[in-house]
């Protein structure tokens, strides 16, 4: 059985709103931080170049898929052939899983963060600039889901007019996109796959950045127990200012997880159950899959030093 999810002119206009918010957001976080990044090497930019990193898969998903979405809202009907569908239908899966990895890779790297801020002061004169070891960890996220996104390039192939998907992947569309459409050999290789993605790519990434956020908030209260018995002032002062960015990076990830953990639950009730609700649960699913990347520039905006100054000087004039 297949399914064609339709939207309202108000759904199809608010769909809009959150894309154009999600590539003039993420595409000013690039800018405003990664000249930070640049002309500033007298401070660490660890946390920047991890923001900038999110920023450009946001952007990335935004342009190749969520834009492309909008295109085919419009009533512009296109239909790609077999080879240029299984290239998209690999970004597209490369892109979304970047895009999860690094939300995830920015909340491990700030608990690591929290729990280095006290032992000693030695440790604030961190090395400046960029570690080579996080633009190697950087760049491992984006190879490894290269290769995660190989079975997409080989089980995809174009559809027509007519063709409805029997398979959804929250990676992937929610829907047949120019024509697209997964191709497994059987249902129940097509099921096998689904199952390791919910699996692996996920429900894995939401139960590690619930950790990981836990740990963090633990990790603070801690320090807020203690910071009264600790000496060393530069600690005192960096205590609060982590706290601060907790905030940011917890209301990110709460964000994400709310996002992701509807998509997670709508698409595979789709996969499982087809029940009378399924059309809706995908209309669903694909708001929530875009709810992170159009606001998350907003949430930075609040809690990003650099991000406010621009905004507050951009309105000046």
């Amino acid at each position: 059985m297949g399914l064609r999810t339709t939207v309202s002119t108000e759904q199809l206009a608010f769909y809009i709103i959150l894309v154009v918010l999600g590539i003039l957001g993420n595409a000013t976080v690039i800018l405003v931080i990664g000249k930070s990044v640049i002309t500033d090497r007298s401070v660490a930019q660890n946390s920047n170049v991890i923001i900038i990193n999110m920023a450009v898969s946001n952007l990335m998903v935004s342009i190749m898929r969520n834009a492309l979405l909008v295109v085919s809202d419009l009533g512009i009907e296109l239909f790609l052939s077999r080879g240029l569908c299984q290239f998209l239908m690999g970004v597209w899966v490369w892109l979304r899983s970047v895009n999860v990895w690094s939300t995830f890779y920015l909340s491990v790297f700030h608990l690591q963060t929290l729990r280095r801020v006290a032992p000693s002061v030695g440790n604030l004169q961190a090395s400046r600039g960029v570690p080579k070891a996080l633009l190697l960890n950087l760049l491992s996220i984006w190879l490894v889901n290269l290769l995660y996104s190989i079975p997409a390039h080989i089980f995809s192939t174009n559809g027509n007019a007519n063709s409805t998907e029997t398979l959804m992947l929250i990676s992937s569309t929610t829907r047949p996109l120019l024509g697209c459409v997964w191709n497994f050999p059987s249902s129940y290789s097509g099921l096998a796959y689904a199952t390791t993605s919910m699996v692996i790519h996920e429900t894995l990434p939401i139960v590690l950045m619930t950790g990981t956020n836990l740990s963090s908030l633990y990790t603070l209260y801690t320090y807020g127990r203690t910071r009264s018995s600790v000496q060393d002032a530069p600690v005192v002062k960096r205590v609060p200012a982590e706290r601060r960015a907790a905030k940011v990076i917890l209301i990110l990830v709460l964000l994400f997880i709310a996002s992701w953990g509807t998509s997670v639950i709508s698409v595979n009730y789709f996969n499982y159950n087809r029940g009378t609700s399924s059309e809706f649960l995908l209309v669903i699913a694909r708001f929530a899959n875009i709810i992170f990347i159009a606001l998350s520039p907003a949430v930075l905006a609040v809690g990003h030093r650099g991000l406010r100054s621009c905004i507050k000087s951009s309105l000046t004039y």
